[in-house]
């Protein structure tokens, strides 16, 4: 089974993504903040990591880094997923090898887990 794991501040919106990644077959662990989303990471060895920018206690910018930073977390493929567009999303983002960048507010779900299996097999 594919893992996933969604480091994600509004509970609302991970556990609508919990229940569109579990209906599509994935494994699926969560993290409330960027500080738990490291730790996840590095405990749960996703496939793939879907990750906000603007989070409490690290944001993504920062759980990135330190995923990247990190033997276990080189390749494992980002998507960002935000509601800040790309144009005021942190400059750094882009040397720390994302696969794309989704703005919430302009995709469905299912738009969301397509977009996560186009990048899974594209790795």
């Amino acid at each position: 089974m594919t893992k996933i794991a969604i480091i994600e501040d509004d509970p609302v919106i991970h556990q609508m993504y919990r229940m569109k990644f579990e209906a599509a077959g994935f494994e699926v662990q969560l993290a409330g903040d960027g500080e738990q989303g490291v730790a996840l990471v590095e405990s749960f060895q996703p496939d793939i990591i879907l990750l906000d920018v603007q989070m409490p206690h690290k944001n993504g910018v920062e759980a990135l880094t330190e995923i990247r930073d990190a033997e276990w977390g080189k390749s494992i493929p980002v998507i960002i997923l935000t509601n800040l567009g790309p144009e005021e999303a942190p400059k750094q983002l882009k040397s720390l090898g994302i696969h794309s960048y989704i703005v919430k507010a302009a995709v469905t779900p299912s738009q969301v887990v397509d977009k996560v299996k186009q990048a899974l097999a594209a790795h």
